[in-house]
């Protein structure tokens, strides 16, 4: 890998991590092979480099950073309720077109139970990590809500 690439590739990585791992990893690329894998591997690091920063020498990551919150069970929970309401939603049109119907089905009874059984668990969510890392949390909810907004909106769209 030449010199130019090594250098532009080792910039994506966060301005802290490149004070203490730069030099070494920038001669690392150049006398590496240079590979698509390797271009790939190394801008995929940085971009996780950048969500979830590592710590220190023994690159133990951030508890309270974004990407390690958001991997919290009660913060994916709610996220996966959500687009499975919006699959079933979905699916429901593709499949039967979104006419209504005189009886709602199980399709809506699925959508209802999981969209109201995602609000305990994000309830448990604000108050354990609202008062830990108040900024990623409200990164996280805002999160949250896209997804029941996305999830909503083919029902209020096509009146069902």
């Amino acid at each position: 890998m030449n010199s130019v690439l090594g250098r532009l590739l080792t910039c994506l990585y966060p301005r802290a991590w490149r004070a203490r791992y730069g030099a070494e990893f920038r001669s690392l690329l150049e006398d590496g092979d240079g590979s698509i894998r390797t271009l790939l591997n190394v801008i995929l690091s940085a971009v996780c480099e950048r969500i979830s920063p590592t710590q220190g020498g023994n690159m133990d990551r951030d508890p309270l950073s974004f990407g390690a919150v958001v991997r919290r069970p009660s913060a994916l929970v709610p996220l996966a309720m959500s687009l499975t309401a919006l699959a079933i939603v979905m699916g429901h049109i593709a499949m039967y077109g979104n006419a209504r119907e005189a009886d709602e089905g199980a399709a809506a009874h699925l959508w209802q139970i999981l969209m109201a059984g995602q609000l305990p668990v994000l309830a448990f969510f604000a108050i354990k990590w609202l008062r830990r890392a108040p900024k990623q949390a409200l990164e996280v909810l805002a999160l949250q809500a896209g997804a029941v907004l996305a999830s909503m909106a083919p029902v209020f769209y096509f009146n069902l």
